[in-house]
């Protein structure tokens, strides 16, 4: 990363925390100029990013991923309600799969081996 990257990335850091200190300092009646600091100090901070190596990677990064997530094949409804089903009868077999399970060792442990009633 290069010396001016770092510098534009320090630079975005502190108009964020500009942001959050004009928040606080704002009396607490002026509500929408609080919120209009933070909101300025974070747009001013993204478009400071922008213009680094950083900020274009990124970019570039979140075009591809939309590009990916346009190819996924989502599921229509009938298949959302089997896989749903499945999910529940898997979630019942294993419950009481761990119930059975449970149970056993309590017998074992507590009847058989320490003979406690």
């Amino acid at each position: 990363m290069e010396n001016t990257d770092k510098l534009k990335l320090g630079a975005a850091l502190l108009l964020v925390a500009a942001g959050v200190a004009g928040f606080y300092l704002l009396p607490i009646d002026q509500k929408v100029l609080r919120v209009s600091a933070v909101v300025l100090g974070v747009l001013l901070a993204a478009l400071v990013v922008w213009y680094s190596a950083t900020g274009r990677t990124f970019v570039d990064y979140a075009r591809d991923s939309i590009k990916e997530a346009e190819k996924v094949v989502w599921p229509n409804k009938k298949e959302v309600w089997q896989v749903t089903g499945m999910v529940f009868l898997f979630t019942f077999v294993l419950a009481l799969f761990m119930w059975l399970v449970d149970s056993g060792l309590t017998w074992l442990f507590y009847d058989v081996l320490l003979k406690r009633s």
